[in-house]
């Protein structure tokens, strides 16, 4: 039997119409105004669509604007292709093509990118959000209910390996990620969650997702600035952040403040293992920082640290959240505690695959496990600790060496600000592991490689120490270490 759920945007506007829905500079509206927009923006978009539309493509940044055509298109049971502003044109039309897009809607401030894809991609509609207010609004039939098992959003993986693939996330994976999430993190009356993370990675969705389910504010900027981060957590107006590593470097370093509100309770830190100096500074300032572990795939996090746990664990992601599963495998077993192997999920919030990818999704899943191509392992109370991706594995001699091991030692260096690091082809060793740093003024190798011997086994010490002005980092700032190699190129 289907399991049906009643249109979520209708039924929070009939349950807290007054509440507050979304924040915005200083405007600001409430879940009775929001779904009378998205009504009449999903009357604007379905006379642009053939009949029986199935997929419309959104190239948009964080505005509110963004947030009306996405609430717009689940009005009207539309699955939305969520583009990265930060790609090339190319590399957008590669996912337009795959994912069969009937409709491009972008923003005034991709202007350009826009322009780039109509050229390209001539068959495939394109109108800008600005235009798209100045068309007719049709009477429509709204969706009254979902169904969970439909597909809600598509988001292309960053692609470390191969073309990107299409993840389905379905209404389900959404609804269950959203209930797991605030099982561990709890509920508060006075909660809002700020949203300095793109809204076309999953992050970022999930957080409008569950001010809908929750009743609570988003609290919505339109790219993240650590200064303004800063004021919002101690103004008292944020109770709940997600953020990456490179976000909460630039927040610690711009912090006057000596701490933040009370009423901040919760920064959820995701996009990969945070370094623990950065957690130990967090600690120190009374930051309430809690690691999770989730990944496009897993519509959001899948594992995040109890408030209980987090000092008493640092570093760890936690355990699974509540409807889910996750274990560590070597070979075809299951790993010991503290035994190193990739990582296994299973739960309702699971993708139930990638579009047109058949060999890759028989691959994926077996016996209703993903494999997740990261690399982990379960202490003896069965805390999960990730190490790293599979693909970003150095193997050097035969010993494997984890970047983010070497990255937490750079970063706990008091002149680098950022750190990278990945394997180098070497005729003797196979690979060896190259470091590339930022820093606020010309550092020496030699001093970066006799601290790393004071901390490392010799064979994680780099090869190489490449002072850089920027990491490259994807658009929801996880940093791609496969182009590192391309910042040798630049140097010479």
């Amino acid at each position: 039997m289907e399991t049906i759920t009643p249109n979520w945007l209708q039924k929070r506007a009939d349950l807290s119409p007054e509440r507050t829905a979304l924040i915005f500079n200083d405007q600001s509206w409430t879940f009775e105004e929001i779904f009378k927009i998205a009504k009449k923006t999903a009357g604007k978009i379905v006379g642009l669509l053939p009949r029986n539309s199935s997929r419309v493509a959104i190239l948009m940044n964080n505005t509110p604007e963004a947030v009306w055509v996405i609430y717009g298109l689940q009005q009207l049971g539309i699955e939305t292709v969520f583009l990265n502003s930060k790609l090339t044109a190319s590399e957008l039309a590669f996912q337009l093509i795959d994912s069969e897009t009937e409709l491009i809607i972008y923003d005034r401030l991709l202007k350009n990118r826009a322009n780039e894809l109509s050229e390209a991609l001539t068959d495939i509609p394109i109108i800008s959000v600005t235009d798209l207010a100045e068309r007719p609004t049709f009477e429509i039939a709204i969706r009254e209910e979902y169904r969970l098992d439909d597909v809600c959003s598509i988001m292309y993986t960053s692609g470390t390996t191969g073309k990107p693939k299409g993840v389905l996330q379905t209404f389900g994976n959404h609804w269950w990620s959203a209930t797991g999430s605030v099982l561990n993190i709890g509920l508060q009356e006075n909660d809002s969650w700020l949203c300095a993370v793109p809204i076309f990675h999953i992050s970022g969705l999930s957080i409008l997702i569950r001010s809908i389910i929750y009743g609570i504010p988003v609290i919505l900027v339109e790219k993240f600035d650590g200064k303004l981060v800063n004021s919002l957590l101690s103004s008292g107006e944020v109770t709940i952040m997600s953020a990456v590593t490179a976000m909460i470097n630039r927040m610690l370093s711009e912090q006057e403040n000596p701490s933040y509100h009370p009423a901040f309770r919760c920064l959820l830190a995701g996009g990969g293992p945070v370094p623990k100096p950065l957690l130990e500074v967090c600690k120190e300032r009374n930051i309430p920082v809690f690691q999770t572990y989730g990944m496009t795939e897993t519509s959001s996090q899948i594992a995040t640290l109890s408030p209980e746990d987090s000092l008493r664990k640092l570093g760890s992601a936690g355990k699974p959240l509540f409807p889910s599963q996750l274990k560590i495998m070597v070979e075809q077993e299951e790993a010991k505690p503290m035994q190193e192997g990739e990582i296994f999920v299973k739960g309702p919030n699971i993708t139930k695959g990638y579009l047109n990818r058949d060999e890759v999704n028989a691959a994926s899943f077996k016996d209703g496990w993903f494999s997740t191509g990261d690399l982990g392992f379960k202490d003896e109370e069965g805390f999960v600790y990730i190490l790293d991706r599979r693909s970003d594995l150095i193997i050097s001699g035969g010993e494997n060496i984890y970047p983010a091991e070497i990255e937490e030692i750079l970063l706990s260096h008091d002149e680098v600000t950022d750190a990278g690091v990945t394997g180098i082809p070497d005729k003797k060793w196979g690979h060896v592991p190259y470091g590339f740093v930022v820093a606020g003024k010309p550092i020496n190798e030699e001093e970066i490689f006799a601290f790393c011997r004071e901390r490392l086994a010799s064979y994680k010490v780099p090869k190489r120490i490449i002072q850089v002005d920027q990491l490259p980092r994807n658009g929801a700032n996880k940093l791609m270490r496969r182009l590192l190699s391309q910042l040798i190129e630049n140097e010479k």
